[in-house]
């Protein structure tokens, strides 16, 4: 009878599935779980510049990181009564986290995992010489300045929103939430200090919503250990924060870095699924955007053999621009492209 089964070609086909099943097992059982280091923030040890500085904890290529941030104002403006004039520095930094084995010329890759909203409220203001439409040192104009003003934004986790609450009347509206980090970057290159309200070319205050859950960020590595920050938790923004703030909130923040050895960039990118995009951060404006789009047209010759002129061509076609802020003293544009208009990946 045994014999008999054994025969059926039914049978020959299970069994030859089953043993499949049990090797493919065994080959995944094999792959080493990636390393989960944490770090839980000192604020002793909050930075208020993109610099070389002591790291507060090694990674290495491969490393999934945990750890968390506070808000753009170090978590000390909680209750209405509560003024700008409590903010003891802009943006404080977690970190910096060095890369072991990462060197000028180098490329840090960041795959943010996941980001969670470290509060039941955020914060928004209105700054005085601050912001894209009211007087700053840029535009300076004889009228008097803004006054100062703060909106809390109550969050609802089981639905996902945050709610505006009027000032000035009894409106209210619900906003979805797109947590995304505000600040994440390197050291920048020849050892300069860069305060944390700046994007650069280091990354920096790039207030990008790109920079959220599922997407891969690179940076040019400037200096060993690539020395990378995080911080500025964003809770949702609309397109150039124009105001000067976004949904601000400390953040629970997981992501792995890995290193892409000898592949130099000279500017932020972000990658997902659906696109490749380029990092511009410049004033004026246009310049931001001829930066954005000169990076994309490289990329795009570079890793996907396409020359830079039919690169700029297609990109005439089929790119797309986001200004993701224009309050900073550079702003930032992010240009990109969806993969189904490339051709494949070098």
């Amino acid at each position: 009878m045994a014999a008999a089964m054994l025969d059926c070609p039914a049978m020959s086909r299970i069994a030859v599935a089953i043993t499949t099943f049990l090797l493919s097992c065994a080959c995944v059982a094999q792959i080493p779980a990636a390393n989960v280091v944490r770090y839980t923030l000192d604020e002793s040890k909050l930075k208020f510049v993109f610099a070389t500085s002591e790291p507060v904890l090694h990674l290495k290529p491969g490393d999934i990181l945990e750890t968390n941030t506070v808000d753009c104002f170090g978590n000390v403006i909680k209750k209405p009564g509560d003024t700008l004039s409590m903010v003891k520095g802009d943006n404080p930094l977690t970190g910096p986290f060095y890369i072991d084995g990462a060197e000028p010329g180098d490329t840090l890759a960041v795959k943010i995992l996941d980001l969670k909203v470290d509060s039941n409220q955020g914060v928004g203001t209105i700054a005085q010489g601050f912001g894209a439409i009211n007087r700053t040192n840029y535009t300076p104009m004889l009228n008097a300045p803004i006054g100062e003003k703060i909106w809390f934004y109550p969050i609802d986790h089981a639905t996902n929103t945050a709610s505006f609450k009027a000032l000035d009347s009894k409106f209210s509206v619900k906003i979805p939430l797109h947590p995304f980090l505000g600040c994440i970057g390197v050291a920048p290159a020849g050892a300069e200090a860069r305060s944390s309200i700046v994007p650069a070319e280091f990354g920096g205050n790039m207030d990008s919503p790109e920079a959220s859950a599922g997407n891969t960020v690179y940076f040019p590595v400037n200096t060993r250990g690539a020395l990378l920050f995080v911080g500025d938790g964003h809770a949702a923004m609309g397109d150039g924060e124009i105001g000067g703030t976004a949904i601000e909130v400390p953040m629970k923040v997981r992501l792995q870095v890995q290193l892409i050895k000898a592949k130099k960039i000279a500017w932020p990118r972000f990658e997902n699924d659906e696109y490749i995009m380029a990092v511009g951060a410049y004033r004026p404006l246009d310049d931001a955007l001829r930066i954005a789009y000169t990076e994309l047209v490289g990329w795009m010759h570079s890793d996907y053999n396409m020359s830079e002129m039919d690169a700029y061509q297609l990109l005439s076609q089929v790119g797309e621009v986001k200004l993701n802020e224009m309050v900073d003293p550079n702003y930032v544009i992010v240009a990109k492209i969806k993969k189904k208009y490339l051709p494949p990946h070098k």
